[in-house]
């Protein structure tokens, strides 16, 4: 039992290592962004971007009860309070911006910490693919909003026309993808035959990676039962639309809450009528969010603020200055209670 224990602290501290490690890489690939933060900061007012600390420990709360709002009317988990929503959250953030690897580490750090509460693998997957629909369709509502009052007040160039068709379809490819896994998981044959397609679709590839050495990578039995289980939470949720209502009221709340991010950034730096510009590139940045590794957000962001006739400076720093204090805040707010919750102080 002993060695079971020491066996499982250390992997627990290879871990944490493991993630001290991706935490300084991520520094280390935004530090010319740092040092250039630094440089402007100075332009900015202090006193307005104090209210950041406030709003985004909000804003991870609204994350958080996205899920546990939902998680609330089942039975069979425990229920949270408010400071372990908030914890789960801020742990969560850190993991999603000290890992790039496009939201998985974030999917398989949720399935690891709810475990304990009760909530299985298939049903952290449809919260954490809940959540990113919730917010996606928040998003495109916010960039209609906002492209109707760009277009009333002609504030976009001719030659950035493009950008509106773009955004949409962007957008609209998203609630395909959506649409797509819904409808999968909606039937247990279409989960069985989609099971069996990718078990041997995978075990093919490696396979043929290892030179035949290793034939089999995942069982089928296995994922057939995650998606099943997935397939449960979906018919439960679409047979219970009134337990969507509250985790849709927290999903306006976040989405918001992204867009006010960058807002509160642009008024320290003297530009509030940046709103509609940065909720357009917001829409277009959650398409990656989740998708592709840390930094390409803000970089497809930045983007379409210049396409829409934002000068390049004011568009960069207002970008890379809500970056940088996010990822700092981040490790500082997140970096402790990962700590804690590896090291199994929560259980």
């Amino acid at each position: 039992m002993a060695n079971k224990k020491q066996k499982w602290f250390s992997f627990r501290t290879v871990l944490f290592i493991l993630t001290a490690i991706l935490v300084g890489y991520v520094v280390y690939q935004n530090w010319p962004d740092i040092l250039e933060t630094l440089k402007h900061i100075r332009e900015a007012n202090g006193f307005v971007l104090v209210l950041l600390i406030p709003e985004q420990l909000f804003m991870y709360y609204a994350c958080g009860q996205i899920f546990f709002s939902y998680l609330r009317n089942k039975r069979d988990v425990q229920k949270f309070s408010k400071k372990e929503i908030l914890k789960i959250s801020t742990e969560l953030n850190f993991v999603n911006h000290a890992i790039p690897a496009g939201g998985v580490g974030g999917l398989a750090y949720l399935t690891y910490r709810l475990h304990p509460y009760g909530v299985s693998a298939g049903q952290a997957s449809f919260l954490y693919l809940f959540r990113y629909a919730v917010t996606t369709v928040v998003n495109y509502l916010q960039a209609l909003v906002a492209i109707i009052v760009l277009l009333v007040l002609n504030l976009i160039p001719e030659e950035a026309m493009w950008v509106i068709p773009v955004s949409l379809l962007m957008n609209m490819g998203v609630f395909f993808f959506l649409w797509f896994v819904v409808y999968v998981a909606s039937s247990s044959k279409r989960i069985e035959f989609f099971s069996r397609t990718v078990s041997r679709a995978m075990n093919a590839l490696i396979k043929i990676v290892t030179f035949g050495h290793k034939k089999k990578l995942m069982e089928y039995q296995k994922i057939s039962d995650y998606f099943q289980d997935i397939h449960k939470s979906v018919k439960i949720a679409k047979e219970n639309k009134k337990y969507l209502k509250k985790p849709l009221l927290w999903g306006l709340v976040y989405s918001f809450c992204e867009i006010t991010t960058y807002w509160i950034v642009a008024i320290s730096l003297g530009r509030p009528e940046l709103l509609p510009f940065i909720m357009v590139g917001e829409a277009i940045g959650s398409v990656f969010d989740g998708i592709v590794p840390y930094g390409l957000y803000e970089l497809g962001m930045a983007g379409v603020m210049i396409a829409l006739g934002v000068d390049f400076p004011t568009a960069t720093i207002v970008t890379v200055m809500t970056r940088v204090i996010t990822l700092l805040f981040t490790i500082a707010s997140g970096s402790i209670p990962y700590y804690d919750a590896i090291r199994g102080k929560n259980d």
